[in-house]
């Protein structure tokens, strides 16, 4: 075997498909009995007929991401529905801030929607330079540097005390609750990035949600896979070196368990360092009917962002850094009925798909607490709960090994890992580990289904094992 893939997220598929598309034998080793990772999907325990997605539920960058554009999702029967209305943010009045795929309706729906055109018109005209920044290797120039400046200097003022020359308290919770999609305090460099770039393409390609579930990405992926040679196992965990050449789609630290004593002293006492965040519980729901928000408009958003205004949503994720659970956690909420029909089942049952933060290692059971804050914004919610079902931080890891503590994100939220990786490195997808290789999320460019952390390892992998210097074509 010339490469074994541990874990079969979108990273470790991504890089799968292109070392066997490069001609080379690869087998995809997952510990879980369903592959996927990160992007599963599974039916309702009570409810068959409704599907819940298992971690990610909306994809922006499935439309978004250079890999995907050139994998070509659509030609392989993945359809990504991204609905008028991107993502929707009840405020504490019964009011809300919407953000539409529309720049112009958004801005004119907002209290002051000028400074809201000042911050993404420039970035929604020349989207493809602010994922050339975004989702670039951070060790190439970007293909656009004018946008590359536009973009990062929004970074930075939205990251500092600077961010109040966005106005009006909706647009303020509008960016506020995007950028908490990357589980930081706030403000902050890594929070605001998270809102330029997130908040761009819901102006641009939109917020879609893959018709069928989540699921439908991975399975494209392993179909090429396969088609091209490759293997796929499930259900067996790596507790030593595979064979070959091996890139791990798992935390930094799954190192230190599968090697050892060979790991090098000094990358292992940087692995012992490494931190990981915040977590969250995942409530899974199942409602009866629709829910009936007091701003109408937010039953028109497959997404929304339970956090109330900017001060609290700021105030709850101190809270959090704290290792304190918030009053009022940041929930981000998918509603994917709304973009697929095929969630609602033959007696009208529909799925719910919420995440609250919470601390490292939480074993709270949030249900109460998500349920209160659903009643706030649309009362009569309790009504509509057909069932419940909460995955406490403590027990993320049990369905994905990545997710210690219930932190999502591996462990990279901050600048450092962002820009740099897990550890200092010139190429942050090498290890000092002979033939072994990272492509997980805790690798630049960090965080989403993208799959280009896993385009960048097998990138470094082709070149530095195999000497092969040109990428194979991705389309169909």
């Amino acid at each position: 075997m010339d490469v074994t893939v541990v874990g079969s997220g979108p990273n470790g598929l991504a890089a799968a498909v292109i070392c066997a598309r490069a001609g080379l034998s690869v087998r995809v080793i997952e510990g879980q009995p369903t592959a996927g990772g990160g992007a599963r999907s599974a039916p309702d325990p009570e409810f068959p007929g409704v599907l819940h997605d298992v971690c990610s539920a909306v994809h922006p960058l499935g439309l978004a991401s250079p890999f995907f554009a050139e994998f070509d999702l659509a030609a392989r029967g993945v359809q990504l529905v991204a609905p008028e209305t991107s993502y929707a943010n009840p405020l504490p009045d019964g009011t809300a801030a919407v953000a539409y795929r529309s720049l112009d309706r958004t801005c004119e729906e907002l209290d002051d929607g000028a400074s809201w055109r000042r911050l993404f018109g420039p970035l929604t005209e020349h989207v493809d330079g602010v994922l050339g920044f975004f989702l670039g290797d951070k060790r190439s120039l970007p293909p656009d540097l004018p946008t590359t400046v536009r973009a990062g200097l929004r970074v930075l003022t939205q990251g500092s005390p600077a961010w109040s020359l966005l106005r009006g308290e909706d647009a303020r919770a509008l960016f506020t609750g995007v950028g908490t999609h990357a589980i930081s305090t706030m403000p902050s460099p890594v929070n605001s990035g998270a809102g330029v770039m997130l908040g761009t393409l819901a102006h641009t390609v939109g917020w879609p949600v893959p018709v069928g579930g989540t699921q439908m990405i991975p399975d494209a992926l392993i179909a090429d896979l396969r088609s091209h040679g490759g293997e796929l196992v499930v259900g067996e965990p790596v507790t030593a070196p595979p064979e070959g050449v091996a890139i791990y789609d798992t935390a930094p630290t799954a190192l230190l368990d599968i090697y050892g004593d060979a790991v090098p002293s000094r990358y292992a006492k940087a692995l012992r360092r490494y931190r990981f965040g915040p977590g969250v519980c995942k409530v899974d729901f199942v409602l009866s009917g629709e829910i009936g928000w007091r701003d109408t408009r937010v039953g028109q958003s497959p997404t929304v962002h339970l956090g109330g205004t900017r001060a609290q949503m700021a105030l709850a994720e101190r809270e959090i850094a704290a290792g304190r659970h918030a009053e009022w956690p940041m929930t981000l909420v998918a509603l994917p009925h709304l973009a697929d029909p095929s969630r609602i089942d033959d007696q009208g049952r529909r799925p719910l798909w919420t995440y609250a933060h919470v601390p490292s290692g939480s074993t709270a059971d949030l249900t109460e607490t998500i349920t209160g804050m659903f009643e706030d914004a649309a009362p009569g919610f309790r009504d509509l709960v057909v069932s419940s079902h909460c995955v406490p931080a403590s027990q993320m890891s049990h369905h994905n090994a990545n997710y210690v503590g219930g932190d999502i994100i591996v462990g990279g939220a901050t600048l450092f890992a962002a820009m740099i990786g897990p550890t200092l490195r010139m190429n942050p997808w090498t290890t000092p580990i002979p033939k072994a290789y990272l492509c997980s999320s805790a690798t630049p460019p960090g965080t989403g289904v993208h799959g280009m952390a896993g385009y960048y390892a097998a990138r470094t992998v082709l070149r530095k094992e195999f000497g092969i210097g040109a990428l194979p074509k991705l389309a169909p």
